[in-house]
């Protein structure tokens, strides 16, 4: 079942055209990436999908919901979450804290019991910090729990910024480059807690630089260039395309590494 359908989907900025006529579905349960070399407009097309800008053309439906006059915090209601290329975490809180922080679009349902029903209260919030607990497990960060998130490496803070997104109980998780900054070890096993996330029924959207990341994670691949599709396929069609090869190496010629002919490893 299709959960997200991007179409024709275009930003202008004046007289520049960020992003034109991007189109392409992202199947529940699934990992799609969205890869293109610098000023592609990848962030500017997580933008226009998540609310955080209008779109000048296009439409995007999420869950069978038309969304693309709503603005971020609507669609975030509606169980699209995503995280940026900057680590967004509450830096003095402890880790736990930002995870209960990241609960918001559910504690306004709590919120309800506090003076009216405490014993239903004190149950309800039990509930939320065992959620936010497995959570904390699910990213492997259960025994950080008290740390202050500012004393983290930087990638643990990114793996906080993640759960923080988790916390919300998104059906639609946006991930922002969230491999920035972290070294081939700690790539490696953010790409096998995703891969984990899919498993738990969540599906994902994620734009990301490192290509071995994403050749490794994703089961469907969009290119972009100059702020249009230029392909989209599985990791291998992708590795194969003689256009996508053209965009990130140059003209193909003896001096690029292929795994066989007409074709590069995105490693």
């Amino acid at each position: 079942m299709t959960l997200l359908s991007v179409s024709n989907l275009s930003k202008r900025f004046g007289g520049l055209s960020a992003n034109s006529n991007i189109s392409f579905t992202v199947e529940e349960q699934s990992i799609v990436g969205i890869i293109g070399p610098n000023g592609a407009g990848k962030t500017t097309c997580f933008n226009l999908i998540s609310g955080f800008l209008p779109p000048s053309e296009g439409e995007v439906i999420f869950n069978g919901t038309n969304i693309t006059k709503l603005n971020a915090h609507q669609t975030a209601s509606l169980g699209m979450v995503r995280t940026f290329q900057h680590t967004s975490v509450f830096s003095e809180l402890s880790v736990l804290d930002n995870i209960l922080t990241g609960q918001h679009l559910e504690v306004k349902g709590l919120l309800k019991y506090a003076f009216t029903n405490r014993k239903k209260y004190i149950e309800e919030e039990n509930k939320s910090k065992q959620r936010a607990i497995e959570i904390l497990k699910l990213m492997e960060l259960e025994d950080k729990q008290e740390k202050q998130a500012k004393s983290l490496p930087y990638g643990e803070q990114r793996k906080l910024e993640i759960a923080i997104a988790l916390a919300a109980n998104p059906k639609l998780l946006l991930l922002d480059e969230p491999a920035a900054g972290m070294n081939e070890t700690e790539s490696a096993k953010l790409v096998q807690i995703i891969k984990k996330l899919k498993t738990k029924g969540l599906t994902v959207l994620i734009v990301e630089h490192d290509m071995k990341v994403v050749m490794n994670l994703c089961d469907y691949i969009v290119v972009l260039d100059q702020g249009a599709k230029l392909a989209e396929g599985t990791p291998k069609e992708i590795s194969n395309n003689s256009k996508v090869i053209e965009v990130y190496l140059g003209t193909p010629d003896e001096d690029h590494h292929t795994k066989e002919e007409g074709s590069v490893e995105f490693a």
